[in-house]
């Protein structure tokens, strides 16, 4: 990244004042979006889906294309964690899409375009996502729909414009190795303005993510990789925050913590086999949904989706739901004077490359509140209020999951917790760190890079 974009991103960060949207005006415009687009969701039957969507002779749930996604069954082995063998449902998406956000400078600020968009599993309709945020299912028009808006601006886009450009995982648990594409653009022209789009700065997006389910998933997972480095010219508001982007010395050089994670993927082993999803042990599938007999993880449920400003006003789908709220949590801890997060090395199904840097604590697929054998959930839910600096409700992604919320937290350490004698797959990383790694793909999985996205600047 160049220095004048750093400088851009920077102001963008520590900038709250908007003279054309102000954040309290932004929460307005939200609650009037919201009474202006008809959604209605309903779930219904599997059989009511047909001829789109259908169970094929293997009991896998796929669309009549051929295309957008599939429900199908899958088995794991692994010498990792307390479960190392099980059978499960996934999402098989192999297209990549775009999270796509145009941004443009104003007198000196870069302000993001944003859309106030539904999708049928958002527990509360309107949220704010990328100006585009499209499968290629979707942008290929596989649907017969309108082409998303402001797609040519990204197809067409040279690399001048280009601010950032990663393929990023998606849930590790829930998608067999699906990756986005996480794009940043920026253009000079005046372009149009449609009704459900508004420009932001990226303090705004920051501190609107930090009120309940207002800022989606994709939204923070694409701000998450902008590689922000402290500059004097940029006044940062926030001291607490802005002590990240100092550059002090970290506990571990990027040597050995390539290293880490390289020996831990040589050690744990991931076997990712298809099977039937008829044959998935432990599951079973209805006429309302594919679940566990024991109530636990979560389900796959059909809905019927009316949303009057999509490309596609109706149609049939399926959605993961499910069966309890989750915990994500990252604890830090100033060390060599920088804050250090504590990450861990994270194997799940659909991994792209078996381990992932997670956050210290993440448990969305199990309940976390009685017995967990996971390192750090006590550590977390007992934080003292002075210790949180992040606790927001955050959604996970409407297209695909049904009214999913996740709690975000990050937990400041107290002088007792440790910062040796961790468990093995545990190493403490800097904030500097971490946005090196956020250059690349697939080394900070989405729970990682959405709760980096939280943290603010002013």
């Amino acid at each position: 990244m160049t220095e004048q974009n750093n400088i851009l991103f920077l102001r963008s960060a520590a900038t709250l004042q908007n003279p054309f949207n102000t954040t309290e005006r932004v929460l307005e415009w939200i609650k009037e979006q919201n009474k202006k687009i008809l959604v209605d969701v309903q779930q219904i039957p599997f059989q009511q889906m047909q001829p789109m969507w259908q169970f094929d002779s293997d009991g896998n749930l796929r669309h009549a294309s051929g295309k957008f996604f599939s429900i199908e069954g899958i088995r794991v082995r692994t010498n990792y964690g307390n479960v190392q063998e099980w059978e499960q449902p996934i999402i098989n998406q192999p297209e990549i899409g775009y999270l796509g956000i145009i941004t443009k400078e104003i007198d000196g600020i870069l302000y993001f375009l944003l859309q106030a968009k539904v999708e049928p599993g958002n527990v509360n309709n309107v949220q704010l996502s990328p100006t585009l945020q499209a499968t290629k299912s979707n942008y290929s028009q596989v649907h017969h729909g309108n082409k998303p808006l402001y797609l040519e601006y990204f197809q067409n886009a040279k690399p001048e414009q280009v601010l950032l450009d990663q393929l990023q995982s998606e849930q590790g648990a829930r998608f067999l190795r699906k990756r986005n594409r996480n794009i940043i653009i920026r253009v000079e022209e005046e372009i149009p303005i449609y009704d459900n789009f508004v420009w932001l700065t990226l303090a705004q997006i920051k501190a609107l993510a930090s009120i309940d389910n207002i800022v989606n998933m994709d939204t923070r997972t694409v701000i998450s990789g902008i590689p922000l480095k402290v500059d004097d010219r940029v006044e940062l508001p926030n001291v607490w925050c802005s002590s990240m982007l100092q550059n002090a010395t970290p506990l571990h050089k990027m040597t050995e913590i390539l290293s880490w994670l390289t020996s831990l993927k040589c050690k744990y082993e991931l076997n990712v086999t298809p099977i039937p999803l008829s044959e998935v042990e432990h599951w079973r599938t209805t006429d309302l949904a594919i679940e566990h007999e024991d109530g636990r993880f979560f389900k796959v449920i059909a809905a019927q989706v009316e949303i009057n400003n999509r490309e596609v006003k109706t149609w049939c789908q399926p959605l993961v739901a499910p069966v309890q709220q989750g915990l994500t949590a990252f604890v830090i801890k100033k060390i060599n004077g920088t804050f250090h997060f504590l990450v861990q090395g994270k194997v799940e199904p659909g991994n792209f490359d078996i381990v992932e840097m997670a956050p210290t604590v993440q448990c969305i697929t199990d309940n976390y509140t009685g017995k967990n054998n996971q390192p750090f959930v006590e550590y977390v839910l007992q934080a003292r209020k002075e210790q949180i600096r992040v606790d927001t409700l955050q959604s996970e992604e409407g297209g695909r999951f049904y009214q999913e919320q996740n709690r975000n937290l990050i937990i400041e350490a107290d002088e007792q917790f440790p910062v040796d004698n961790l468990p093995e797959n545990y190493i403490w990383v800097s904030f500097q760190q971490l946005m090196l790694f956020l250059h690349f793909n697939n080394y900070l999985n989405i729970q990682s890079r959405s709760l980096i996205s939280l943290i603010r600047f002013c």
